[in-house]
């Protein structure tokens, strides 16, 4: 039996359905249906998805749900989400609902602005480095500018410049920031363009040598910022109230709570970003930079008891989103997503998807400090466990039905309930 190898000769020049042959060749698999599952690629053309990626050879659907009872600084909303994950739409709708007849969610943004970061290296005075930088900021912002003169005529463009000096075992370092207005896109091309044209420039000044020329995704200057208030009554009295508050304190002190406290509320941020074709990775990672801002991991939500004595929850995060460039203006999926909620800019966006963040907080939290997770969550993924058995048709819900009856979501226990449904049929 003769070696497989990787080394594809050309792969890239390959057709999407080449590519798709070359690639079941190599792992043995010749069924008909395997080729025609990769070559199936749903609502986004294979054409389309061969210029979003390299060497595509098909796509990965996502199932995509509509939160409902989203009241969001006054107005209604129905909320795309992407995700694979039981129960995580449920939830948003769940704590809309319970938040609908008290107003809802009230948001705000802390700007547009995103930074990119110039790294220098090789020199003995950084101090003077530093200041012989920040002299020539007039220069620099003409420079920046420059490089996208359509972000400027859309009111964007470079906004201001820091300079910080770092220690490091090869000895100091320059690092200079400039903060640019990206409107209404996430601005990582536009940013890294101004940083790679500025970087020359800033080796002239300062003798020193340029390494990285990139943004930052700790969009620390883009932060969006959602509160709500729950009515006690509404959400099963003081002692749940108190609950959500102790298991806020928890998440707030003990970062090995506050990764899965804030995994969850990103079930429901990622979940918008990736319907709206925006970048998931960059909002994850300054989603969590930020939690870590104050030098140990913690909560991005805030929980606390209102003096009329109801449940007080908020927000805060980096994020990093756009209407302008890549999958959201190509993806016809995306398109829609964003029509769904008539979204008019960046921060409108952005504004949303933090509501969805607190709403999942909430539920998740509500059913820690109440019936736990695994009752509602299991419930949903009976359904998934029921298919995986081999249900068909209106087997699904009568076997799933009958897995939460027992209080035992598995694999085996599916297949038992689907031949006695069966046997009785």
């Amino acid at each position: 039996m003769s070696k497989k190898s990787s080394r594809i000769s050309g792969f890239h020049t390959l057709s999407v359905a080449d590519r798709v042959s070359k690639t079941l060749e190599f792992a043995g698999m010749s069924d008909e249906q395997d080729a025609a599952m990769f070559l199936n690629t749903g609502n986004l053309p294979a054409d389309l998805a061969d210029r979003l990626i390299e060497n595509a050879v098909g796509t990965m659907n996502i199932p995509v749900g509509i939160a409902t009872n989203m009241l969001i600084d006054g107005r209604d909303y129905l909320v795309p989400m992407a995700t694979e994950e039981s129960s995580v739409v449920a939830a948003v709708c769940n704590a809309g609902r319970q938040s609908y007849e008290s107003g809802g969610f009230q948001t705000s943004m802390s700007g547009t602005c995103m930074i990119a970061q110039i790294q220098l290296v090789d020199i003995t005075d950084p101090g003077n480095c530093r200041l012989s930088i920040l002299e020539r900021i007039e220069e620099i912002r003409a420079i920046c500018n420059d490089c996208d003169p359509v972000l400027v005529k859309h009111g964007g463009g470079f906004r201001d410049l820091e300079v910080r000096i770092i220690e490091s075992a090869h000895g100091p370092m320059v690092i200079t920031h400039l903060i640019v207005d990206t409107r209404d896109a996430m601005g990582a091309n536009a940013v890294n363009t101004m940083a790679e044209t500025l970087a020359p420039h800033i080796e002239s000044w300062t003798g020193g040598r340029v390494y990285l020329r990139i943004l930052s995704n700790l969009a620390d200057r883009r932060l969006a910022r959602a509160r709500c208030v729950w009515k006690a009554d509404a959400i099963g009295g003081p002692d749940v109230r108190d609950g959500i508050v102790r298991a806020y304190e928890f998440a707030l002190m003990d970062p090995y709570r506050a990764a899965t406290h804030n995994k969850g509320i990103m079930n429901g941020v990622s979940a918008v970003v990736m319907a709206t074709g925006n970048d998931t990775r960059a909002v994850e990672a300054g989603a969590h930079a930020y939690a870590a801002r104050k030098g140990w991991y913690s909560s991005l939500s805030h929980w606390e008891v209102t003096a009329s004595g109801d449940l007080a929850g908020s927000i805060e995060l980096p994020m990093a989103v756009g209407l302008i460039g890549g999958a959201t203006k190509l993806h016809p999926m995306a398109r829609a997503s964003l029509r769904i909620m008539d979204i008019q800019s960046a921060e409108q966006l952005a504004r949303v998807i933090a509501a969805v963040g607190l709403a999942q907080n909430f539920s998740a939290l509500k059913a820690l400090a109440t019936e736990g997770v695994q009752k509602g969550h299991m419930s949903l993924h009976s359904q998934n466990i029921a298919l995986m058995a081999g249900a068909e048709g209106d087997e699904i819900a009568a076997v799933a039905q009958r897995l939460v009856d027992l209080g035992t979501v598995r694999i085996d226990v599916a297949e038992q309930e689907l031949l006695k449904l069966r046997s009785k049929s």
